[in-house]
């Protein structure tokens, strides 16, 4: 009774993000500015053409402005997990919005855009992508609270064949995003196709394993979800470590993850309805990490070749990309609740979640009852 509500939120994301990147999020992420955002000299694309490159590079600059606008399409689409089933759509579009605008662009420009935390190594996303949306879909669910019933009444998802084709999409889907970082068909993009793929199968095995154990049957949603965790612990590292190191992240991913899903739902009792702080959040700031002691100056996982660092001053670096990229995403989230909640309603009222968000926001059902 949600599952068009939820198909809906992530479509209309995608339309809204990649209409506010063209018209100002590219310039704001992208172009030079100051520390922490970047400047107006884009708007609308101007002066990006059919010729034009990418400062810095032999690629089209329209090329580089599509790939980018991938990912920023889908960070907030990911928030969408953590409030499934009970925020109103409109509140959820201005949501998204003025989300991408204040938590995404700002820590893209940061890190990505030669900001403030230039220095910090995140290849494909850890920080900009998972920790981000990770945290915001940590205080949404906190801020519109659980679903009636939670946690004492099973919410599995409705249609598992679907997640099992969902998992599979985002499996072969997520090569793009880590191998294409490169900015080339290289062996960079080559071991980064790999060590994605090696961690996303070890953190689902991992899961598996656990789940197993604890639960004493394996099951495809727990298997998928640690494919998950995998992939996105991988992300920040997947351009400097190799297959021995890509082993132990997913190793990691698939454990960590698990247990901070439990402790999530289980011990604070907050209901982020896709484990999105637990499996995007924990894993990104597990890969963040990692980078410092796998990656290339580490060497001895397995890394590939690429510039040097020195692990333990590069890991103060990546602790303040967290603490900074963390709080600030903590703040603007809660800020900008209150003050879309100071003038229309967050949540849908009970008898509406009762009804199901298909037919109250959308008239429209995922089955016909005739």
């Amino acid at each position: 009774k949600n599952a068009i509500s939820v198909l809906m939120q992530c479509f209309a994301i995608a339309c809204i993000v990649s209409v506010a990147w063209v018209v100002y999020g590219y310039s704001l992420a992208f172009t030079e500015g100051n520390a922490f955002i970047g400047g107006t000299s884009a708007f609308f694309l101007s002066g990006i053409g059919r010729d034009t490159l990418a400062p810095g590079t032999t690629m089209p600059h329209s090329l580089f402005v599509i790939f980018q606008m991938t990912f920023a399409i889908i960070t907030p689409a990911l928030v969408v997990g953590a409030f499934a089933e009970r925020m109103k759509f409109g509140a959820m579009c201005l949501f998204s919005l003025l989300w991408f605008t204040a938590v995404y662009l700002p820590a893209c420009h940061m890190i990505w855009g030669g900001g403030y935390l230039a220095d910090v190594k995140d290849f494909a996303g850890g920080l900009v992508v998972h920790l981000t949306c990770g945290v915001g879909a940590l205080v949404i669910a906190i801020v519109l609270g659980p679903r009636k019933g939670f946690p004492s009444t099973a919410m599995p998802p409705h249609n598992r064949t679907m997640v099992v084709t969902g998992a599979a999409m985002l499996w072969v889907g997520w090569f793009g995003f880590n191998a294409g970082s490169s900015w080339a068909a290289d062996g960079l993009a080559g071991m980064a196709m790999l060590v994605t793929h090696i961690s996303a199968a070890t953190g689902a095995l991992t899961w598996m394993a656990i789940e197993w154990i604890k639960g004493g049957k394996p099951t495809i949603v727990g298997i998928a979800t640690g494919m998950v965790a995998g992939l996105a612990t991988i992300t920040p590292a997947s351009g400097s470590v190799g297959p021995e190191g890509a082993l132990l992240i997913g190793l990691m991913a698939g454990s960590i993850c698990f247990y901070a899903t439990q402790a999530v739902k289980g011990v604070f009792g907050i209901d982020d309805s896709l484990d999105v702080f637990p499996v995007h959040g924990v894993g990104g700031i597990i890969g963040i990490i990692m980078v410092s002691f796998l990656g290339v100056q580490g060497g001895f996982l397995g890394s590939s070749a690429g510039e040097e660092w020195i692990p333990m001053e590069q890991f103060l670096i990546q602790l303040k990309g967290i603490a900074v990229i963390g709080i600030w995403t903590a703040i603007a989230s809660w800020v900008i609740l209150r003050l879309i909640g100071s003038f229309t309603s967050l949540r849908v009222s009970e008898e509406e979640e009762y009804e199901g968000l298909d037919v109250t926001e959308h008239e429209e059902r995922s089955y016909d009852l005739t």
